[in-house]
């Protein structure tokens, strides 16, 4: 099988790797000129760690993640440092963030052949070729891994487009360790929150959420970053003043404004953002775009079915749920970000009345997944 894989984002690499390892025979296309890590850290739960491994690539990312966060009291809390939920060790066992550059130099190295500075232009309607800045591609599977602003899903019929979630996020890495106090997860203002992950050599990723309108051009955001979170409790302070100005960016928050009605059109299917692109509030981004080709690659190294059976069960099981993912990404970011003093103090008043247990089965359900079994499909060395 001849796969063309569009975008070297995680998702996109991580199925060029799968189906490398499979046998197939892959070119990822990338259009930036050269590999280079957007972002900081990731959360990886459970659920992500689980596709990695399906991948074989579960132990090289586990040896450049944080230890489990298990060790740190996680949950949410007030600017004045009170604890407005604790989750249980227990929901957190499986968590570890990885930087954004050492996955990517993971999956890379897994990936094979990655052409750079290639822009696509189009996919024939039935997914057999590609056609790019450098020529033409013939395919036997396109992998649609082009991100949240994909232009495969925008050539296709009802694309719904994107809807921005009404708020802003700023991300930044410290340039040194920093203690986090025994203390992770978020902290929640009105219209303003913050959030503490540690990296696996004591640097910290961090990240402010703001509500603000959209477009606004970005202007000294480090020193915006500090004046949003003045006053707020330790170590927050001493995490922004950790971190060096030029690393601090800040990114309008953006979701797919409703789920697709498909993720296939003939031998071409989507993956990643450009397949349902969420608001990172579960922490589930980068775990649901490993989701995507864990599954693609296990349902094409079936020995029955064919390439096009396999594609439509990727699309059955796939889209179920990451569409209820999105959603309640969407309804958890909207309570988080609430701005009124009385939204503000009713969120505050709900969360401290659940049940830690509670909290925690809510956690675990998101992390619950499993790869399709072996068996009921085609296989990626030929094309059928």
């Amino acid at each position: 099988m001849r796969a063309v894989v569009i975008g070297a984002g995680i998702g996109g690499l991580a199925a060029a790797a799968g189906l490398r390892r499979a046998g197939a025979d892959v070119v990822v296309l990338e259009r930036a000129a050269e590999l280079r890590a957007v972002g900081a850290g990731l959360s990886l739960w459970r659920n992500g760690f689980t596709a990695l491994d399906a991948l074989g690539l579960g132990d090289a990312v586990r040896a450049r993640t944080s230890a489990s966060a298990a060790a740190l009291q996680a949950g949410q809390r007030t600017p004045d440092g009170r604890w407005l939920a604790r989750l249980p060790g227990t929901a957190v066992a499986d968590l570890r963030v990885v930087h954004r550059a050492d996955l990517q130099e993971v999956l890379g190295d897994a990936a094979g052949e990655v052409r750079c500075g290639v822009d696509v232009t189009g996919v024939s309607a039935d997914g057999r070729t590609v056609t790019h800045s450098g020529g033409v591609e013939p395919a036997d599977l396109v992998v649609a891994a082009d991100g949240i602003r994909s232009a495969v899903r925008a050539s296709w019929p009802g694309d719904p487009g994107l809807r921005y979630s009404g708020y802003s996020a700023w991300r930044g890495v410290t340039r040194t360790p920093v203690d986090l106090l025994g203390g992770a997860g978020e902290t929640w203002g009105r219209g303003l929150r913050f959030g503490l992950v540690p990296l696996h050599d004591g640097r910290v990723y961090w990240f402010g959420v703001r509500s603000m309108p959209a477009g606004v051009p970005p202007h000294d955001e480090h020193v915006a970053a500090r004046a949003a979170f003045a006053g707020w409790h330790a170590p927050i302070p001493a995490v922004l003043d950790a971190t060096d100005p030029d690393a601090v960016h800040r990114l309008d928050i953006h979701d797919l404004a409703a789920p697709l009605r498909t993720f296939r059109r003939g031998r071409c299917v989507l993956l990643g953002d450009a397949a349902h692109a969420m608001t990172p509030d579960l922490g589930q981004g980068g775990g649901q775009a490993l989701e995507d080709a864990a599954t693609l690659v296990r349902l094409l190294t079936g020995d029955t079915g064919g390439v096009d059976r396999a594609l439509d069960r990727y699309d059955a099981l796939r889209r179920p749920r990451t569409a209820r993912l999105l959603r309640t990404s969407r309804r958890v970011g909207a309570v988080a970000q609430a701005s009124s003093p009385v939204a503000a103090a009713i969120r505050d008043g709900v969360v401290r009345l659940l049940p830690d247990a509670w909290t925690a089965s809510q956690v675990a359900a998101v992390q619950r997944w499993e790869p399709p079994p072996v068996g009921v499909a085609g296989h990626p060395g030929r094309a059928s």
